[in-house]
């Protein structure tokens, strides 16, 4: 009886983990191709081409910080869903072509209603896991949004060598969106929320009431390395026209899942039963590494083994930190911790490729990734003096 409490794999932990990998799976099929498509289809700049990659993101913001407040209020099971209906209604106005700013607010509308179904999902995954086992479970959840963002790319650039390869990835969107609304209601969702008492409530501060003080820490660790990842996220197919290995990048991200398939589950269960510093350090360690290799790749096998390191030390650092920032939490405010650590963390891979726009026309792609290489190394240090020397085996 006993196991059956502690079991992860439920029902509605499967359904919800299908929804949030089919949501950024479709994030990041546009991730990686939508800047292509901003530049052949409106011949506009490599600065403009990555807000247009990056405006998704800041729209997950507002996403996150509205449904993270929200939940508290009507339950993250009906925030699902509004997010669910707007990404349908987001991702079928794709096919209407009626310049770069619809298409500037289209892809910040999405993103609204991406960061609202991760929001959700992360929130409904944090209450129905048991507590014995939930650096195990999130980190097998967080499974699904890695993945997607190695199989979304890998996806996209492929569908970009098909003759209309936009019109298939936008039409490829829209059925996925509609797969997931179906979903939901497969799933038997039953959370109730902790009523929080208007005497606490009116103690909070403006801030306190979207954000999660405990969980800012381990999240503004993950801001900067997801700023230093958005880069090869969004200017991959850029920097491999221009090194001249566009046939060994096809293959990046499908390495770079391959190697987080086989590498999270011992992660997770390291994470329950040491504590998250012995996955945290050699995770930094290990994408230093694959940034290091990746930005002076001069042969496929050289970008091959980078995605190898990079899905290591990247993928598995942030599952162990979205653990962090809710196992700091207590359980009526996992709505805000989850919000908080997606709040930061996209801001570093939304605010990246726009920044990192500006800065190519001055250097080279080569350039701008060795850039990236001190800021991941910092990460080091700043994670023990603001959370590693705080966290025991949790």
């Amino acid at each position: 009886m006993s196991e059956v409490k502690e079991s992860i794999w439920t029902k509605d932990f499967i359904i919800v983990s299908v929804i949030n990998f089919m949501s950024i799976l479709m994030f990041f099929l546009l991730m990686v191709t939508i800047s292509s498509y901003a530049v052949e289809t409106y011949s506009v700049s490599t600065s403009i081409a990555g807000l247009v990659s990056s405006i998704f993101i800041i729209g997950t913001l507002v996403g996150r910080l509205g449904a993270g407040r929200l939940i508290g209020a009507i339950g993250p099971q009906k925030i699902l869903l509004i997010g669910l209906i707007g990404l349908f209604i987001m991702s079928a106005l794709y096919l209407l072509e009626w310049g770069v700013g619809y298409l500037l607010t289209i892809r910040l509308l999405q993103g609204i209603a991406v960061g609202t179904i991760g929001t959700a999902t992360g929130t409904i995954v944090a209450y129905i896991l048991p507590a014995s086992r939930k650096g195990e479970g999130i980190g097998y959840f967080s499974l699904s949004a890695i993945l997607a963002t190695a199989i979304g790319p890998f996806i996209g650039m492929f569908l970009m060598k098909l003759e209309n390869g936009f019109d298939v990835i936008f039409y490829l969107n829209i059925i996925l969106s509609v797969l997931i609304l179906i979903g939901f209601f497969f799933a038997k969702i039953t959370i109730t929320m902790k009523k929080v008492d208007p005497k606490e409530e009116k103690k909070l501060s403006l801030l306190e009431k979207f954000i999660e003080p405990k969980a800012i820490p381990v999240s503004f660790i993950a801001l900067l390395i997801g700023f230093s990842y958005s880069g090869v996220m969004s200017f991959i197919t850029f920097y491999a026209k221009q090194i001249d290995l566009v046939e060994a990048a096809s293959y990046f991200f499908l390495v770079y899942a391959i190697v987080i398939i086989f590498s999270r589950p011992f992660t997770g269960k390291l994470m329950d039963s040491r504590g998250p510093n012995l996955i945290v350090y050699p995770c930094i360690i290990v994408f230093a590494l694959g940034m290091v290799l990746f930005s002076q790749a001069s042969a496929g096998w050289m970008l091959l083994v980078a995605a190898a390191l990079i899905g290591f030390g990247y993928g598995n650092f942030n599952s162990i930190a979205q653990t962090v920032a809710v196992k700091v939490t207590e359980p009526h405010r996992f709505g805000l911790a989850t919000s908080t650590y997606f709040i930061l963390y996209d801001l570093g891979l939304g605010v990246g490729p726009f920044i990192l726009g500006f800065i190519e026309p001055h250097t080279t792609y080569r350039m701008i990734f060795t850039m990236m290489i001190p800021i991941i190394i910092i990460c080091i240090p700043l994670y023990h003096l603001l959370v590693g020397r705080k966290q025991k085996a949790l």
